[in-house]
C-alpha cells in the first residue's frame, strides 16, 4: 500500500501534521488508538468517516518512517 494516496500533509490543516486526507483526523490518533489495542471496528466507529484503508495507511506510514530509509516528507503548498 502507498500511504501517500491516504496521507497528507498541509501547513493550514492540524499545523502540518500528517493526517487522513480530506479531514482533520492525525495519523497519530489512529496509530495511538492501534497502539491502545483498539481494533479498526473500534476505531472506525470513533471516527465514522475512516475506512479501513487509512487506518492500513497509517500503519504503512509508521512502518517506512521506522525503516532505515530516508523519507522525504513535504507540506503541500499553500
Amino acid at each position: 500500500m502507498d500511504w501517500r494516496n491516504r496521507i497528507s500533509i498541509d501547513r493550514e490543516v492540524c499545523g502540518g501534521r500528517p493526517c487522513i486526507k480530506g479531514s482533520r483526523i492525525p495519523v497519530k490518533v489512529v496509530l495511538d488508538n492501534l497502539a491502545a489495542g483498539e481494533s479498526h471496528h473500534q476505531i472506525i466507529s470513533g471516527y465514522p468517516t475512516l475506512k479501513d484503508e487509512d487506518i492500513m495507511a497509517c500503519l504503512a506510514f509508521a512502518a517506512e518512517l521506522a525503516s532505515d530509509d530516508f523519507i522525504e516528507l513535504q507540506a503541500s503548498p499553500a
